[in-house]
């Protein structure tokens, strides 16, 4: 029996709000037990991310790991793919921002005069 053997899964990263934590949203399909059906559902890993890499919407690896805190136990081996919408939105906030920038110029001197 392998000691190191650990569980490793793939999920898409739905919260970054925690300092060196994410929330990763596994989602997977089984056979319902009596109608035969294939059902999905998702579950949540809590998962350490040393260096905040991860962005919601990313695509991960997670990898069981020692419990770290009352709900961690997985740790973050690589972002498999980047949120292209997360950077297309960042892209377009940062574009309203400079808008909104000049117009609030527009109307600081229109009260000037």
């Amino acid at each position: 029996m392998e000691r190191n053997h650990r569980t490793s899964v793939q999920g898409v990263v739905t919260s970054v709000k925690m300092n060196k934590t994410i929330v990763v949203t596994v989602s997977t399909e089984r056979n319902h037990p009596i109608y035969r059906k294939r059902v999905g559902y998702s579950k949540k890993y809590y998962a350490h991310d040393e260096n905040n890499i991860a962005k919601v919407g990313d695509v991960v690896t997670i990898r069981g790991c020692r419990p770290m805190s009352k709900l961690k136990r997985f740790v973050l081996v690589s972002v498999d793919s980047h949120a292209a919408l997360a950077e297309a939105a960042a892209e377009v906030e940062a574009t309203l921002e400079a808008q909104e920038g000049i117009a609030e110029a527009a109307e600081g001197e229109k009260e000037a005069e």
